[in-house]
Order: structure tokens, then sequence, then C-alpha cells
């Protein structure tokens, strides 16, 4: 069964290019040309991936990656012409798993999906439980204190790598290699960023289990109940 992209973008040109690169590389595609039609897209077709650019009419990208992540965790790779650092952490804090900036090399744009897809793919089936967060490595369900928690598929991989590090320190080089298996094409401030975000879906009656090491790191600190 062929893998589904949905491509959301207002540029027709870019989207039909987009496009014929995934087809090739054997995904059925389907475009949406705004952030409305976009979002009805995903509801119902339920796609494998997402691409979604950033300036969008009638819905934007970075609302439209919010509602997208709230609803379920399904990869987002944000395409947009806007090269600023803080634009691509607004991106990857919104809940987008990878940031390509335009112009793009195609081969590299599939690259990040397969990437993305096999983090979603490849994991061990195991549920790890930890401080009263449990994660499905194999459905990406967390839940906290029995409550859901809808992370990105990128928060997932940073959970799942803390949880199986308890009380260690990790720096952020050995937080891409652990968790991204080095093809997080980031830097600091964006796996802060990723981190940040995932403070805030885990955090639970103010206990708070990422704790930062200034300069040094993070570690996942579990006390004794």
């Amino acid at each position: 069964m062929s893998r589904t992209v949905l491509i959301i973008e207002d540029d027709a040109r870019i989207a039909n290019w987009v496009e014929v690169y995934f087809e090739r590389a054997g995904f059925a595609a389907e475009i949406a040309q705004d952030g409305e039609s976009g979002l009805a897209l995903a509801r119902d077709r339920a796609p494998d991936l997402v691409t979604l650019d950033l300036a969008l009419p009638r819905l934007d990208g970075v609302e439209l990656c919010r509602i997208l992540r709230r609803e379920s965790d399904v990869p987002i790779i944000m395409l947009t012409a806007r090269e600023a650092q803080a634009d691509r952490i607004i991106g990857l804090d919104s809940g987008a798993d990878d940031y390509v900036v335009k112009p793009f090399d195609p081969d590299e744009l599939i690259a990040r999906a397969e990437a993305v897809l096999r983090r979603v793919k490849g994991k061990i089936q195991q549920v790890l439980t930890a401080g009263g967060i449990t994660l499905n490595e194999t459905t990406g369900v967390v839940t906290v204190n029995a409550e859901p928690a809808p992370l990105s598929q990128a928060q997932i991989a940073l959970l799942s790598t803390f949880m199986r590090h308890l009380n260690r320190l990790l720096t952020r080089d050995q937080l891409i290699s652990l968790a991204f298996n080095d093809e997080f094409d980031g830097f600091d401030r964006a796996i802060d960023s990723q981190i940040a975000r995932l403070r805030k879906q885990i955090n639970r009656d103010g206990r708070q289990p990422i704790r930062t090491v200034y300069g040094a790191g993070y570690r996942f600190v579990v006390e004794d109940e």
C-alpha cells in the first residue's frame, strides 16, 4: 500500500513540483492550496506525512500545524521561504518534525521525509513508564497521570530517549544522536525549543521531570514516589 503525503502549499508551481518528486519516490500525493482545505483533507484522508508551507491563505501554517499536532501525531515537515532562525524555531515549536527552507533540493526533501517516517515506523514495540508518564513507542500514545499528551514525532523521540536514560545527564549532541540518529538538521536553540514544548505537554501539578543542567544539557529526573 502506498504511503500518502499531503502537500499544503499555495504556490501551484512548487506544489506540483513537490508532488512529482514524492510520486517518483513511491508516494501517493494530494495537494491543498490553503490552510482550511489542508486541514479538511488532513482530517479526511489521514495522510502518512504532511508538508506544510508557513505562509498560507485562510489559515496560516503555524496555526494549522498546532491544530494538526493537537489532533494527531502525523509527521509534519515545514517548507518555507523564511530563513530567519526565529522563524525556524517558531515552526518547530508549533509541532513540526522538520523544517526545510526554499529553495531546496528535492532529493534532500525526500531524504528528510524518509528519515521522519523511519523514526515513526522503526520503533521497537515497547511501553515505557516513569514518573506517571507512559509512552507506547509503537502507537506514539503518551499519557501523563492517565491523561493524553499529544506530542510531535520529534518530541516523542526525545521523550523516549529521556525515559531510556533516567537520571542521566544528556548533552544536546547526545540527544540529537540518540533521538534522531544524527538526522536532525538543527541547532542548539531548535533542540531547546522542542524540549520546552515537550516540558509543557508533560507538566502536571507543577511536577517537571526534565531538568536543565546549565552549561551541560538536560536530565530526566524521576523522584521517589
